[in-house]
Order: C-alpha cells, then structure tokens, then sequence
C-alpha cells in the first residue's frame, strides 16, 4: 500500500549547499530591500530611455574620465616602477588613454557619434559571424543562435542607416533598457526570496 505523499511545498533551499542555504534564509527577511531597488532601477532605466541624449551624454563623459583616471594611474605607475622593460609601452599607453579622456571629455557629442558607429559595426559584424556559424554548423539549438545573429545585424543597419543622429540616443536608449532588464531580476528575486518556506 502507498504512503499518502505529503502536500507540503519542497523547499528549494534542500538541493543547496548548507552555507548558500544559510544565506538565502538570511536574505529572506529582507526580500522588500530587493523589491525596492529593483523597481527603483527599473524606474531610472525608464527616465533614461525618456531622456536618452541626455544619458547618452553623461555616459560618454563618465567612459572619458575613466579613461583620464586609468591613464594617469598607468603614467604614475609607470615612472614608480623606475626603469624597466616595460616602461615606454607603459608610458605610451597611459599617455592614450589621457589624450583619449580628454577628447572624450572635451567633445562628448561627437564622441557619442563615434561610438556609436563603432557599436553599429559591432552588431552587424557580430550577427554577421553567428548567422554563417549557424547555418554551416547546425549545433544543438543552432536557431535561437541564427535569430540572435539576424536581430543583432538588422540593430547594426538599423542604427547605421540613423547615423550620425542616432549617436544622440543609442547609448542613453542600451543604458536604460539595461538598468530595466537588472530592474526586473532583482524584483524577480526578491519575489522568489518572499515565496520560500519559512523555515532554516
């Protein structure tokens, strides 16, 4: 005779290692906090989609005053180092990055335009490559790999065939649909969090 199976929800947390276990339960008391940056990112993300030239352009400066940094570090580090093999590469390189930040930095409009045409070839080359692998392979779910190439070659003609106007809004329009899609996974966590059982 069989034994009633029991109605009661399996835990997920049964098939983690006791240390991932221990946290989850931890963090599930403070599933709201999750919620609440989620939904503020997937709030930011929309402000930026409605305001992508803007974005676009506070995205270029940041990208060229990183690049400012990191290349007076390499030129610091360089001369710190003392005499070395490396040391005119070293030199060389931070000296790009610098004049690269500062043209960056000085002319962010043409910067984003530039950028973008580097992000319209990107994809076309890009797609390009995964729709011939697709098609001469045929590996398992070769498909899905065949569309993801036709969609990321029709996004670089697309934004091509807007350029140079599409550099005023393609970098704020990514930003922004990124900081939804990360929006959306920590509201998703955070609902997975609250729905576990109430135990460990």
């Amino acid at each position: 005779m069989n034994e009633p199976q029991s109605s009661a929800p399996l835990d997920p947390r049964d098939a983690l290692p006791p240390e991932v276990a221990h946290e989850l339960s931890a963090l599930r008391h403070d599933w709201w906090w999750f919620m609440v940056l989620g939904l503020g990112l997937v709030l930011l993300g929309s402000l930026a989609i409605g305001s992508a030239y803007l974005v676009s352009i506070v995205t270029v400066v940041f990208f060229g005053l990183l690049m400012l940094i990191g290349g007076i570090a390499l030129l610091v580090s360089s001369f710190w180092a003392g005499h070395w093999s490396g040391f005119l590469v070293h030199l060389l390189i931070g000296l790009l990055y610098v004049v690269t930040g500062l043209f960056v930095i000085d002319v962010p409009k043409e910067s984003a335009e530039f950028l973008t045409l580097l992000l319209a070839m990107m994809f076309f080359i890009g797609g390009l490559f995964r729709i011939v692998a697709s098609l001469r392979l045929r590996f398992p779910m070769w498909g899905w790999s065949l569309l993801n190439g036709v969609i990321s070659l029709l996004l670089g003609v697309l934004i091509y065939k807007q350029w140079p106007a599409s550099g005023d809004w393609v970098i704020g329009l990514f930003v922004g649909i990124e900081l939804i899609f990360n929006g959306w996974v920590w509201v998703m966590m955070s609902l997975a969090l609250r729905a576990l059982p109430g135990k460990k």
